[in-house]
């Protein structure tokens, strides 16, 4: 499969099988969030892997996790991002973004779902799993099989934007 028609097929997964996520599946999605790419190869993520029932229920506490079996917090560490100096903007959520993204399309090419959870309380989260200040709560990537029927990989014809709305050649 390519990757276009592997990124159409995707969709967020918001009902899961109880079935375990298996250990080499894990190590391969977790394996693509390492190799991401990360501004001046810093790579400040530090990803959580939460599977047992405790922790995904102290997870759930602070976002909705759909009761899949896998979840993974994926967390910049502010102190290792790269900072630009022109005017002191941190790549920290920009690095924690692609390599969820990156999790998130391996899991699909593994025949996984996935739903990517940014309405969580970080506050909470961060109580739960003893953070140090530096670890900043960005994402959370539920993982697991599709307890749903898949979502057609055509839909993004009628849902998505064309083209010409939000791409230019060199004028705006």
């Amino acid at each position: 499969m390519d990757f276009l028609q592997l990124a159409k097929q995707r969709y967020s997964v918001r009902s899961y099988q109880s079935r375990a996520v298996e250990g080499e599946k894990l190590s391969q999605i977790l394996e693509a969030g390492r190799v991401a790419p990360t501004a001046a190869n810093c790579q400040p993520q530090r990803i959580l892997a939460v599977r047992s029932p405790e922790g995904l229920a102290k997870l759930s506490r602070a976002a909705n996790l759909y009761d899949a079996p896998l979840a993974l917090l994926v967390c910049a560490d502010l102190s290792q991002a790269w900072t630009r100096p022109y005017d002191g903007w941190q790549s920290a959520d920009t690095d924690a973004a692609i390599v969820t993204d990156h999790m998130m399309l391996e899991a699909a090419a593994l025949g996984l779902g996935t739903v990517w959870v940014c309405y969580f309380d970080p506050e909470r989260v961060r109580a739960a799993f003893d953070l140090p200040p530096q670890l900043a709560p960005r994402n959370i990537l539920a993982v697991g099989y599709a307890a749903d029927e898949p979502q057609p990989s055509d839909r993004h014809t009628a849902m998505r934007k064309p083209l010409a709305e939000t791409v230019s050649f060199e004028t705006v």
